[in-house]
């Protein structure tokens, strides 16, 4: 199975609890971490905030989620108005927050290897997709609108 299929927010959990299980099973608890747990939680909280945020704008314009679905609108407002990934945005948001929180080395990984699946992967193909969908007003949105932040 290509990554492309399997759905971000799968990947995000998997990812999750991948370090969860290193964390824990490893004991890691007791060693060296960079740990910051308001600033954890209050970088989670943000994230899911803007997942969700993103969330109800899908759901009132009727926009598919999944990125292999086909796409119907170019949403530029809202939070797009700062980033082309919002939705990706909010949920590295919530791994850097585990990170933070618990601040070891595989929470960490997990944070960071999630970014680079989705700049990797996911963001290519649905700019590609998105392009071919709506042409010139899209790479318009995308020479204003950087790609994170």
């Amino acid at each position: 199975m290509k990554i492309i299929a399997l759905r971000p927010p799968r990947i995000a959990m998997g990812l999750a609890a991948c370090a969860a299980l290193l964390h824990w099973g490893l004991d890691l608890r007791q060693g060296l971490r960079l740990s910051l747990p308001g600033t954890g939680m209050a970088i989670g909280i943000a994230g899911f905030g803007l997942m969700m945020w993103v969330w109800l704008i899908f759901r009132k314009r009727d926009i598919a989620l999944c990125p292999m679905a086909p796409t119907t609108q170019l949403a530029v407002d809202g939070p797009y108005r700062f980033t082309r990934n919002p939705m990706y945005l909010g949920m590295v948001l919530m791994l850097a927050g585990l990170a933070l929180f618990f601040g070891t080395l595989p929470f960490y990984g997990a944070a960071l290897g999630y970014l680079l699946i989705l700049n990797s992967v996911f963001c290519p193909y649905e700019e590609s997709k998105l392009e071919e969908a709506f042409g010139s007003p899209y790479r318009m949105y995308r020479s204003r609108t950087r790609r994170w932040i």
